[in-house]
């Protein structure tokens, strides 16, 4: 697989904090801290959660590895919103945490110091992609554990009635073999003009950009175009910390972003001038209830789907196609693959602390009580290579980014952390209505897009 370097992936409110600059100083990342030879026992470990919602199942995991190994599991877990406080505070104590996360290169950038060299564990090589990991020059230090993604999702069933059409306008015969926006155009404006045989109101679910509904186009959809656009900048290892260090955009690949924006809305379910009213639980109730075959969204929708009275959709029928948008050479471009979510070992904890936290983290991705933990507890689709498909989470769009993952393909990375502020994406989101009712033409949303940035930017 050569899934793009993914080290960006970090939440931009969190990144503009200043991310604690290290409690240190300069010192050997694999050094080692005598001040942990004191307190703590040997065979104790010490794992600092990030998620609340998740605390309980960690103890439960760290009550059967202790059963199992001997090794006791000390698990805290940081209060919402104050993980970085916390493992500031936590680090400086004498029994520190061995296990921690961070957020991507930024965070390694502010815990360098304290981050262990992982590239010869097994944990690392069990990685499906070793290029998700946090990585700096010849070193690994933080090893992702749980990804997702997003893109276009489709009903198959939908689509095989399509594809058996007699007079249908296209040479290919699955929505398999569409690969570039040029065909997935074609297949789509082909189906509106059939749409009546096809038993749809609209090729496309509504394109929600009510208030507070346009996540989906002004963060998910234009993380594509500008994931581009800083990947252009060949100064920094990845588009989302050119981003970040961008005060300014010039929006170049902003007429690719047209391209799928005005096919979504010209072949959708709703005529442009009544998507302010739209909701993503409207999006996805027109999808469940087969009036659309396809929507954007993201593998977290299955619910939103499987849960809707009247349901119409298999799951056998959820499939996923990357959001084309006409770039050069996107037929090797995979969905939008992302994560906020990375493990670190502390390198000033002594040497048997790090061994022994390394094979906790390797048990619970490897071991069939870990790996049944990560799944049916945690619900995470971990991005390892020991899991077999029927480890893997059951519901389909979680399937599916795994089976995505596994192409050789080039996901895109999640550049919308680099965004500047939520005031960027509402100025943004606000355009694009005004677009698709016709009271703003695509040069106006350009020229918001480009000035909301630098000002917000430059705040």
């Amino acid at each position: 697989m050569k899934v793009k370097k993914m080290l960006g992936l970090v939440l931009a409110a969190t990144l503009a904090i200043g991310v604690l600059s290290a409690c240190g100083s300069n010192t050997d990342k694999n050094a080692t801290d005598s001040k942990d030879t004191a307190p703590g026992k040997a065979g104790e470990i010490y794992f600092l959660n990030f998620k609340p919602e998740i605390a309980e199942t960690y103890k439960n995991i760290a009550k059967d590895y202790e059963a199992e190994t001997g090794v006791k599991v000390k698990v805290v877990t940081a209060a919402a919103g104050t993980y970085e406080t916390t493992l500031k505070s936590e680090v400086a104590k004498k029994d520190a945490p061995t296990i921690f996360q961070i957020n991507g290169p930024v965070g390694y950038d502010a815990w360098k110091d304290y981050t262990l060299d992982l590239k010869d564990t097994k944990l690392y090589s069990y990685l499906s992609d070793q290029s998700l990991a946090v990585s700096s020059e010849d070193g690994v230090y933080g090893i992702p554990y749980v990804v997702e993604g997003y893109g276009i999702i489709y009903n198959d069933a939908i689509m095989q009635k399509y594809f058996a059409l007699a007079d249908k306008a296209v040479a290919i015969s699955s929505a398999a073999e569409i690969n570039n926006f040029a065909t997935l155009k074609a297949v789509v404006e082909d189906m509106t003009a059939k749409k009546d045989q096809l038993g749809i109101k609209g090729v496309f679910s509504s394109t929600s950009l009510g208030a507070g509904e346009q996540w989906r186009w002004q963060s998910h959809l234009a993380n594509i175009p500008l994931h581009y656009e800083f990947n252009d900048n060949t100064e920094f290892d990845n588009s989302t910390l050119a981003g970040l260090a961008s005060d300014e955009i010039t929006f170049k690949y902003g007429d690719n972003f047209k391209n799928l924006f005005d096919l979504y809305i010209n072949n959708s379910v709703t005529t442009g001038k009544l998507l302010g009213s739209k909701t993503v639980t409207d999006s996805m109730a027109e999808f469940a209830l087969g009036q659309s075959a396809m929507v954007q969204n993201g593998n977290w929708a299955w619910g939103q789907i499987g849960e809707v009275e009247g349901n119409t959709v298999e799951a056998d029928n959820i499939k996923y196609l990357p959001m084309y948008t006409g770039m050069p050479g996107e037929e090797k471009q995979g969905l939008a693959i992302g994560t906020e979510n990375y493990f670190s070992i502390n390198s000033k904890v002594s040497a048997e602390k790090q061994a022994a936290s390394v094979a906790f983290l390797e048990w619970l991705f490897s071991s069939e009580k870990g790996k049944s933990y990560v799944t049916n507890d945690l619900g995470f689709i971990a991005p390892f290579n020991t899991f077999t498909e029927a480890e893997k989470p059951a519901d389909p769009l979680a399937k599916e980014v795994s089976t995505w993952m596994e192409k050789d393909l080039v996901s895109v990375p999640w550049t919308f952390a680099a965004f500047p502020s939520e005031e960027f994406k509402n100025y943004f989101g606000d355009a694009l209505l005004e677009y698709a009712q016709g009271n703003k033409s695509w040069d106006d949303v350009v020229k918001i897009v480009i000035d909301s940035w630098k000002s917000e930017r430059t705040k």
